[in-house]
């Protein structure tokens, strides 16, 4: 999810990762919360005029991850 959420995957990794989401509860959860998080902070930094790169909000993501312990 981070993967795809960062740049492209391939076909073959978006159905596999498809596949993944419909059976796994846990992971389905993860990414309507990620898709969240994204959608929150792309929103709040785009009213403060701030420019902030994808790549930023990744590492920001990778670091609340590490600290959530996941």
């Amino acid at each position: 999810m981070e993967k795809r959420n960062a740049r492209a995957i391939s076909s073959k990794e978006n159905r596999k990762l498809s596949m993944h989401l419909m059976i796994c509860k846990w992971c389905k959860m993860y990414n309507k919360k990620l898709a969240l998080l994204d959608t929150l902070f792309k929103k709040t930094l785009s009213e403060k005029e701030v420019e902030i790169k994808d790549s930023d909000i990744q590492d920001f993501k990778t670091k609340m991850m590490e600290k959530l312990d996941f």
